[in-house]
């Protein structure tokens, strides 16, 4: 399996110390299967662009995470799928911000298993798989 992994899951990495579980699972999953998207690292780039440290965190981004990832882009095909959970979500009144409805389509799209610490959050996504190392959670 493949994965997406948000913005959480990201930003856990940058933490003094991040979660030993998490790292003990991201050693064993192959690089070629770890994916993140284009909306995560707009989210990346807006958190480094309100701190105090920006330019140090741009370097992070830059140099250490987004070399590290295979980042995907929201594409038309991602659009579409977008678009079909947003419509059902609103019809359900269960509606979730733009930004998390890209990332879920993104990983829909593209048949990767979402790691995120905001499962409850997305679990409202129909077809989204979600990975719940960051809950505390084996995969």
């Amino acid at each position: 399996m493949a994965f997406l992994f948000d913005t959480d899951a990201i930003s856990e990495l940058l933490r003094k110390r991040p979660a030993p579980l998490y790292l003990e699972w991201l050693r064993k999953v192959p690089r070629e299967d770890q994916f993140t998207s284009a909306v995560v690292a707009a989210e990346l780039y807006k958190g480094a662009f309100r701190s105090e440290r920006a330019e140090f965190h741009l370097e992070n981004i830059e140099k250490h995470v987004l070399p590290s990832v295979t980042v995907l882009p929201f594409d038309v095909a991602v659009a579409r799928v977008y678009g079909e959970i947003e419509a059902g979500l609103r019809k359900g009144g269960r509606s979730l911000a733009d930004a998390d409805l890209q990332i879920a389509a993104t990983a829909i799209r593209h048949g990767l298993e979402l790691v995120t610490g905001n499962v409850r959050h997305f679990e409202r996504v129909p077809g989204l798989v979600i990975c719940r190392v960051l809950a505390g959670t084996r995969p």
